[in-house]
């Protein structure tokens, strides 16, 4: 586990994970909002009445009124498209979906072991190419953030589920899309004291793990679209590139 690009991908170290399922894809808004409708639940965004949409005309970050996983970036904005993965979720709210699913949020450990695909020390999922055949493997900002997206993906921001290659666990956009909630409190140091046997992370802490990159991720900034990348965000945050997807313990 580890060995990345950053003082907080390191020290590379050797981890053993239980058994454990994972869902193939982010979970979507088609299915969050069949547990909305089930539960009642209400999102942190809802409750606050804002969250923080990234402006890509303005090339800046801006709390947005009204902006909900239905409508990501604001009333009378575009829907969400029912395979989009769902976005300006919370931790709070990423947590009461799997416990709702009869599962739980991977830990950081899991995250990566699923990510990796059995490809050990490599970059990406799918090699150590960024663009393996010469094309994105992975929904990321191509061109130059925040001035320049080509598009070279074929998508402006979120990508519906699955429209890019599965890894050799048949996992898809482990890397890109929208950045995935880890269970793990986050520590910058914990690699150097991490347990071997099924690591959950540190006891406690001020923000949770996020993985995998997102759309906003390219080549000079962010860079956070490999395996080993770690990120982290306030419990309460929600955000137009940051969903999750679901583990689920194996008797």
């Amino acid at each position: 586990m580890g060995g990345g690009e950053r003082i907080e991908e390191n020290p590379p170290h050797l981890v053993v994970v239980r058994s454990f399922a994972i869902d193939p894809y982010e979970v979507t808004v088609e299915r969050f909002s069949k547990f909305i409708e089930e539960t009642k639940h209400r999102t942190e965004a809802e409750k606050w009445g804002w969250s923080g949409v990234f402006d890509i005309q303005k090339q800046d970050w801006k709390p947005v009124n009204g902006a909900t996983f239905k409508e990501v970036a604001g009333p009378g904005s575009k829907p969400s498209a029912p395979n989009d993965p769902v976005t300006h979720v919370s931790y709070n709210d990423a947590e009461a979906f799997c416990s709702w699913a009869k599962g739980r949020l991977p830990t950081e450990a899991e995250w990566e072991y699923a990510a990796r695909g059995g490809r050990e020390g490599e970059i990406y999922p799918w090699g150590n190419q960024l663009r393996p055949d010469g094309k994105p493997a992975a929904n990321w900002w191509q061109g130059v953030f925040p001035s320049k997206l080509t598009k070279e993906d074929g998508f402006l921001s979120r990508a519906p589920v699955g429209r890019f290659k599965p890894n050799r666990y048949g996992l898809y956009d482990m890397i890109g899309n929208v950045w995935e909630w880890n269970a793990d409190w986050f520590d910058a140091g914990y690699y150097s004291k991490s347990p071997v046997d099924n690591p959950k992370g540190p006891a406690q802490g001020k923000d949770r793990v996020m993985r995998g990159g997102s759309w906003m991720c390219s080549e000079n900034f962010c860079r956070n679209f490999r395996n080993a990348a770690r990120s982290f965000a306030a419990p309460d945050s929600g955000l137009d590139n940051l969903g999750f997807r679901c583990a689920y313990d194996v008797p």
